[in-house]
């Protein structure tokens, strides 16, 4: 298929959340940039004797329909479908024997085995040591924590090579091994400087340098859709696949609509991953102890960021409260939520003690308790507690992330889920003290097919001019401050103390997981 046959068609972006998954399809015509999504499925981590995995399988199976149903929409011919483009969360990997045959299904990274990991690691890779070589928070989901706690097991033992989740989904599709470097980046294993594997790492921890496939940019070729794949879903070859930024995050900051580049980031769902983009990282020893992450991203870019619990604690309140027999309608509950007076109860939406699933509402209460905070009495002020929560996390991570890169902040854009979320939105304005620009829900399918689209000479220029089509495209809504900032430094003062207590919580470097649940994720 010749580069103008391909600029023509339509681009499959393949989008894997932590709940669900997606196949969008793009179209760059007329100035602008058109989605359509043809397929969703549900992704539901299964728990067996004991250990938490996802169903990678069930994934493939969701991701091979979903192409068959790109194919109907956009036609089966040659060239109809110009590329395929895949991204998901981080972190997490498959392991594959000689024969590249799967090992067994991903562990999920909120599996507790990787408790105690990062203390354990300390004793071979201070953790300044680390740091300076990788520029990643210390988080105990990250893939060198997680490969730390297989260390000894028969399976790692076995395995030839490792594939973090998007790229495993490639080479199903392609049978052509290789990383993307931008989710490559979440494994804190790459060096941020050299944007190759880093050798002192592996080498102090144990870890065979064949495991690592070669690395991918966005918008290097990743392989064509091999024959079998063609036959279950119809489409007429060759497809090519296309990397792209595989991390969610990577492509939701390039789906960012921003104008210039004085803006921070929200890339709002289960996590909050706010920041800035800069063009190379900050590995001070103070970036360190603020737990901020340095993870690559599109066209030579770091995502400076710091990540917050997010939306993963109300979804977990609607579950439990689901579970209890008291389901609450979730526009019906943010209403109320509005009324509740702001900032009664915060509690550190970067803690470890949120991490794991189950009893959510009672672990809110719990931190406020401990905290000498007014406990929340009903669902209404447990969720204003979590709203309340999240804008003061975004507003310190903000904040921080201005004064340790040294990086102009005088807008800030709210992408994925969150968007939806005009309560958060509004909050985190007041919060910060600056305008608040939300949309698109959907900024990671845009970053993806955004750079097919630009591979395919379908689009042409920098991510300013990418930026600009997707200005273009959607519909943005904005927030302007209001209120007595004060109040939020007040706020803030309440938990600094406490949150210092757990050397493991999650503070950034982490997953966007699903911005799709509705308006609460």
């Amino acid at each position: 298929m010749s580069r103008a046959a391909a600029a023509q068609g339509a681009f499959a972006a393949v989008d894997l959340g932590a709940s669900s998954g997606r196949v969008m399809l793009g179209r760059a015509q007329d100035g602008g940039l058109t989605l359509e999504e043809v397929h969703r499925f549900a992704n539901r981590p299964v728990r067996v004797l004991g250990t938490l995995h996802w169903d990678v399988l069930g994934l493939y199976r969701g991701v091979l329909d979903g192409l068959r149903a790109a194919g109907a929409s956009a036609g089966t011919g040659p060239g109809e479908l110009a590329s395929v483009g895949i991204d998901s969360w981080g972190v997490d990997y498959g392991l594959l024997d000689a024969d590249g045959a799967l090992l067994g299904n991903p562990v999920h990274y909120r599996d507790a085995r990787t408790q105690g990991m990062p203390a354990e690691v300390e004793k071979v890779l201070p953790a300044d040591v680390l740091y300076a070589h990788t520029g990643i928070q210390r988080m105990p989901i990250n893939t060198l924590y997680q490969l730390a706690a297989a260390r000894g097991s028969r399976q790692l033992q076995a395995a030839q090579q490792l594939l973090l989740v998007p790229d495993l989904i490639a080479y199903w599709l392609t049978g052509q091994p290789g990383t993307e470097l931008t989710i490559a980046s979440t494994t804190q294993l790459i060096d941020p400087r050299t944007r190759d594997w880093s050798s002192p790492v592996a080498d102090a921890l144990g870890l065979d340098p064949g495991l690592f496939p070669p690395l991918r940019s966005p918008g290097d070729p990743a392989g064509q859709l091999l024959p079998d794949v063609l036959e279950q879903t119809g489409l007429a070859g060759p497809v090519p696949v296309t990397a792209v930024g595989a991390h969610d995050t990577a492509s939701a900051v390039a789906g960012v609509p921003a104008q210039g580049g004085n803006f921070a980031y929200l890339a709002t769902g289960t996590w909050s991953l706010a920041g800035v983009e800069l063009m190379s990282p900050v590995l001070t020893d103070e970036s360190r102890a603020a737990n901020f992450t340095n993870e690559l991203g599109v066209d030579g870019t770091v995502r400076y960021l710091r990540n917050i619990m997010g939306l993963w604690l109300l979804q977990e309140c609607l579950r439990a409260w689901e579970a209890e027999g008291t389901p609450q309608e979730l526009d019906t509950l943010l209403e109320s939520a509005a009324r509740v007076p702001g900032l009664r109860s915060v509690v550190d939406a970067g803690s470890a003690e949120f991490l794991e699933p189950g009893r959510m509402p009672q672990r809110i209460a719990e931190a406020c308790r401990r905290t000498g905070q007014p406990v929340p009495r009903d669902p209404a002020e447990t969720t204003r507690c979590v709203l309340d929560s999240l804008a003061l996390a975004h507003r310190e991570a903000v904040f921080d992330a201005r004064r340790l890169s040294g990086q102009e902040v005088d807008t800030v854009h709210i992408v994925g889920g969150g968007a939806r979320n005009a309560l958060l939105c509004r909050l985190t304005a007041d919060a910060c003290g600056l305008p608040v620009v939300a949309g698109p829900v959907e900024a990671a399918a845009y970053g993806n097919v955004l750079v097919q689209a630009r591979t395919a000479g379908a689009v042409t220029g920098p991510l300013s001019v990418l930026r600009a089509l997707v200005r273009s495209s959607v519909r943005l809504r904005q927030y302007a401050p209001t209120g007595d900032h004060s109040s939020w430094e007040q706020a803030a003062a309440r938990i600094r103390t406490d949150a210092s207590r757990e050397p493991d919580a999650p503070r950034d470097g982490g997953q966007r997981e699903d911005g799709r649940e509705a308006s609460c994720a």
